[in-house]
């Protein structure tokens, strides 16, 4: 009997693309998630689209056209800045668009960084038990008692940040949590009968990791990490109201808003149009990923 006849049904890729693609279908079927894709996509084409053909600089200045108010609240009927201008004329529409680029980039790329880590070190915490396990445990313990937000201050604090230094503290500030679910995971499938068939015939523990457990533990806490997209924004939004995000004249979320504070009295809409974009993008994440989230406890809790 061959490796592949033990195993036949949870070590192919077919299995799991055929698992992925019912929660994705079960997902879709709920009215929330297309609420929250349509809003999602529409926000993605507009960010990546409306600054490249609308031919406004979101950097450029325009003193005479400063503080000019959004097209429904100003006296005129003028769409070339419609949701107003900022204390220096720069369009509002334009920068809230840029910054909800450098957002989802920031979002995404700390939450593929976080899952990576975190996916690895459980792996093999999970995997491997004694002492491995206890030297990464307490690491991880190490790591958890630090909050995230703390620790960003302090590194960040001290350099000038970047967006890759920006997406880099965060990932390895917030890997811990997928290492403990990781782990948990691990050593339960590590205790069936496809993995000990593996070992009695001879299958490398690299082998056994990453082409048998991985694919089967990873997609369900990929699933999950869809809602982590939407902290991550929170908090980058966060460090650039603070002033350790990207820095100026790149306009974010944070940093459009910190400048905004000043004017709240009598140009609201400086603070308050990031705010709405940032408001409408997580909601439409969270929509998707609650999805998600109750069509994967549907299908792999009646498995």
């Amino acid at each position: 009997m061959s490796y592949l006849e033990i195993t036949p049904d949870l070590s192919t890729p077919r299995k799991e693309r055929k698992i992925a693609a019912r929660i994705w279908s079960e997902a879709f079927a709920s009215v929330e998630f297309k609420i929250g894709l349509v809003v999602f996509v529409i926000l993605l084409l507009s960010a990546i689209f409306y600054p490249m053909f609308s031919g406004i600089d979101p950097t450029k200045m325009n003193i005479s056209a400063k503080l000019s108010p959004p097209v429904f609240f100003g006296d005129g009927w003028s769409w070339v800045h419609p949701l107003g201008t900022d204390q220096l004329g720069r369009d509002m529409l334009s920068r809230a668009l840029v910054g909800l680029r450098y957002s989802l980039l920031i979002g995404v790329s700390t939450t593929v960084v976080m899952l990576a880590v975190g996916a690895l070190v459980g792996l093999f915490s999970g995997y491997f038990g004694g002492s491995v396990d206890t030297v990464l445990m307490r690491l991880t313990d190490a790591q958890l008692s630090i909050p995230m937000i703390i620790l960003a201050i302090t590194i960040l604090g001290v350099s000038r940040p970047t967006i890759p230094s920006i997406i880099l503290v965060l990932g390895l500030a917030g890997w811990p949590v997928y290492a403990r679910v990781m782990r948990s995971t691990v050593m339960s499938e590590r205790k069936k009968e496809f993995v000990r068939g593996a070992m009695v015939l001879g299958a490398t523990d690299w082998r056994i990791m990453f082409s048998l457990i991985l694919p089967l533990v990873l997609p369900p806490i990929a699933f999950v990490a869809v809602l982590d997209i939407a902290r991550m924004m929170i908090f980058e939004s966060v460090l650039g109201f603070l002033g350790l995000g990207v820095q100026p004249p790149t306009p974010t979320f944070g940093n459009i808003i910190a400048d905004g504070r000043k004017y709240l009295m009598n140009a609201w809409w400086i603070a308050t149009m990031p705010g709405v974009f940032l408001v409408l993008t997580l909601t439409s994440i969270n929509l998707m990923g609650a999805a998600l989230e109750r069509a994967r406890n549907k299908i792999y809790g009646g498995a």
